[in-house]
């Protein structure tokens, strides 16, 4: 019996392997990269930018306040589902449109200095953050539009290629710049002239990918029951429908609860990540160290991490994939405050980093594989916004203050590292409360 059920789990994983070999997941996974590169403008280069011109912790901090954008795009994202581009689709038309303006500010960002131009660097971080939080919208719209509506396993599969280009265009791209600073003369607005030539390049994958078909008027005059022009119809099938249904298909105290978990979830992890560059710095690694091991080290863990955690979904269920992740969470957390008692050991660092990775990929996958799920195909880039941006609003809105927190600490890491695990906590308890809610979710779409 032991080996018919070891032999059957064999066969069910090699099943849901092949599910990988879809051609379509390859523009997933660049899309991913396109995804995830904008943060390394605003968020690990920057960081080091301002770090090394003496900024405080808590000025550091501040800057993170430009990624508000990605918590508020729902709101010009149904334009993203009703307008179209008059090149290139939908979804495409947009991506590139963003794309091209990304380009636009770094080009603009390697003028400036750090010294003269501080406001005029937000200003720009700003702009780079607008850019890219509304190229995510069409990126996670194309993705939806891309998998059959009841097709569970490829949302799952798609979810985890999408993670893992997200985390080679952050870790793996995102690790050249630390490389350049601690070995060449570049500095870093030199930098941001080889950033933008990178987005360039990504702009070539977007030219080569297939734009989706979909028929979104005929699904939107089923969900309205109505077809018709003029200017209160536009601004009710683009502005007030897709919120609209999105709490009338799930019920208002359902709908708000997946909404609550989907905030709650990322906070503590949140916290950790807006600050860890200057942690890094602070404690003794180098620019190397960081995109060896926080970048380079972190994209290949996470790469494996997310495609197994694409296959745990697949076989075990979103709601396991999130319990999993988030107690992992809190425990990656943990280790970063033993790093803070110990020092800059190499060693310890990779292992956290391993772990860390862990925990990112997994739970990322869970989380955009459960709230794909829950969208309506009409307004799939609209109503993944709305909930993408509540995921991100614990780093975006509250983990800006996180700077402030580390100073109240007098410089305590390994307090602040505690905290934020102990955060993790009242989430994993509401995961537990919904868990029959996120299984029905999920197996009413097979």
């Amino acid at each position: 019996m032991a080996f018919l059920h070891t032999r059957q789990g064999l066969t069910y994983l090699f099943s849901a392997l092949n599910t990988y070999k879809d051609k379509r997941f390859l523009s997933i996974f660049c899309f991913g990269i396109s995804s995830g590169f904008p943060l390394i403008m605003i968020g690990s280069v920057l960081s080091a930018w301002l770090k090394d011109e003496n900024l405080s912790r808590s000025a550091i901090g501040l800057f993170g306040i430009i990624f508000a954008t990605y918590s508020f795009n729902f709101i010009w994202s149904p334009l993203l589902d009703k307008l179209k581009p008059p090149f290139l689709g939908q979804r495409r038309g947009w991506i590139m449109a963003m794309q091209g303006a990304i380009v636009v500010c770094c080009l603009v960002m390697s003028q400036l200095s750090a010294t003269t131009d501080l406001f005029y660097i937000a200003l720009v971080g700003l702009f780079i953050a607008i850019a890219s939080s509304t190229q995510d919208i069409a990126i996670d719209g194309f993705r939806i539009d891309t998998i059959a509506e009841n097709d569970k396993d490829g949302m799952s599969a798609a979810s985890s290629v999408a993670t893992a280009g997200w985390w080679t265009g952050y870790g793996g791209l995102g690790a050249i710049p630390f490389y350049l600073a601690d070995y060449t003369a570049y500095t870093w607005p030199d930098i941001y002239l080889l950033l933008a030539v990178m987005m360039l390049l990504l702009m070539v994958a977007t030219l080569l990918t297939n734009e989706p078909e979909i028929d979104r008027k005929a699904l939107l005059s089923q969900i309205m029951h109505e077809t018709g022009s003029g200017v209160l119809y536009w601004f009710r099938a683009t502005l007030i429908t897709p919120f609209s249904e999105f709490f009338s298909r799930n019920g208002v105290k359902l709908a708000a609860s997946f909404l609550l978990f989907i905030f709650l979830f990322k906070i503590g992890e949140a916290f950790l990540g807006r600050m860890s560059i200057v942690f890094y710095k602070e404690i003794g690694f180098s620019n190397s160290d960081i995109g060896t091991y926080s970048k380079l080290l972190n994209w290949w863990v996470t790469i494996v991490f997310s495609l197994l955690g694409g296959l745990v979904n697949i076989r075990y269920g979103i709601y396991k994939g999130l319990m999993i992740a988030g107690i992992a969470m809190a425990a990656s957390n943990l280790m970063f405050a033993l790093i803070a008692q110990t020092g800059p050991s190499t060693g310890l660092l990779a292992i956290t980093v391993i772990v860390d990775g862990f925990t990112g990929a997994w739970s990322t996958v869970a989380m955009v594989a459960f709230i794909s799920l829950l969208c309506n195909r009409a307004f799939s880039a609209t109503q993944y916004a709305l909930m993408a941006s509540l995921s991100v609003a614990g780093r975006t809105l509250v983990a800006s203050g996180s700077g402030f927190v580390v100073d109240a600490l007098d410089g305590n890491w390994s307090l602040f590292f505690i905290a934020t695990a102990l955060m993790v906590i009242p989430s994993l308890c509401f995961l537990y409360s919904i868990r029959e809610n996120i299984k029905k979710v999920e197996y009413s779409n097979n």
